[in-house]
């Protein structure tokens, strides 16, 4: 089949990777723009324009899609159907209905729960233990097309943002090569959404990062889990502000929420507001390294406070 596929991230790189492995016809692929990294401020690629360059693929990174450029391109490479999986820009409908199968996406979550930019997080964040990817066709409205098919797959209670979405990336991969099958021979179905039963997935901020020890030790555990790689979690020990990357939930206690009840190899553990203590296992400090928190002490001596 003839397929123009969209995407920026790596999340998308297993969806394209996937399609020229089932031997499609990619007629070109829309990514974004380079953009300014790190200090130098060097212009990086993508990493789906960096796995399209080395399958030879023609790329292309449109500025804008609403002012007919972007729509004149699609006309000039004809694709029978187009994929979209993670590229970060909205679709104008003329560019949604050009294609003859019309035009899907690889969305990571059980539509028509977590539409929206941050699914794999929020499904973390709120405690989720199953999640999934949904290809459905492409509306007007975010996420909010019919469905050609879902696959599901349960959340390890300590699995991070970062691993389910290297476990969702392949699992959309193989969502959408059944759904292309299907659109090919013409059994691919149409699911109406519940669009009264959906919920929102807003793009993450620095606003989530602190820590409010009054929350449940699970509570917390799933912000940690849900934060990374960005914005991650924080809180403060002994006046300096540090990012939390992994923590594992200790045992009950009558401590005041916030009191730091031990700290050695097992971590730094500090009570929560449910009765359960909550150890921080792997931390990283202000201009330092991410490290276990049993070297981080080695250093940062923490006081108890129970």
């Amino acid at each position: 089949m003839r397929i123009l596929f969209m995407g920026t991230p790596d999340f998308a790189v297993a969806s394209l990777r996937r399609l020229v492995e089932d031997g499609h016809e990619i007629c070109g692929v829309f990514t974004q723009p380079d953009k300014p990294k790190n200090r130098g401020h060097k212009l990086t690629f993508s990493p789906v324009k960096e796995y399209a360059l080395s399958q030879n693929l023609p790329v292309y990174q449109p500025l804008k899609m609403r002012d007919g450029t972007a729509l004149e391109l699609v006309r000039q490479l004809q694709p029978e159907l187009i994929v979209v999986a993670a590229y970060g820009k909205l679709l104008p409908e003329e560019i949604l209905d050009y294609p003859r199968l019309g035009s899907v996406n690889v969305h990571s979550s059980i539509l028509p729960k977590y539409r929206g930019a941050a699914p794999i997080n929020w499904a973390i964040l709120n405690g989720e233990t199953v999640t999934g990817v949904t290809i459905m066709y492409m509306a007007k409205e975010l996420d909010a097309g019919d469905i050609i098919l879902c696959k599901k797959t349960p959340i390890d209670p300590e699995e991070d943002a970062l691993a389910l979405t290297m476990r969702l990336a392949e699992l959309g991969a193989e969502a959408l090569s059944e759904a292309v099958v299907r659109l090919a021979d013409g059994t691919a179905t149409r699911t109406p959404q519940d669009h009264s039963a959906y919920t929102y997935a807003p793009m993450l901020g620095r606003e989530l990062s602190e820590i409010d020890w009054t929350r449940s030790a699970r509570q917390i555990h799933d912000q940690v889990r849900g934060l990374i790689p960005w914005p991650c979690a924080k809180t403060v020990l002994q006046g300096s502000t540090v990012k939390v990357y992994r923590t594992a939930i200790g045992a009950e206690t009558a401590a005041r929420p916030g009191a730091v009840l031990s700290a050695g190899k097992k971590g730094i553990e500090i009570a929560c507001g449910d009765g359960r203590s909550l150890y921080i296992t792997e931390l990283q400090a202000e201009g330092g390294k991410r490290m276990a928190a049993a070297a981080y002490l080695a250093g940062h001596p923490v006081e108890l406070t129970r």
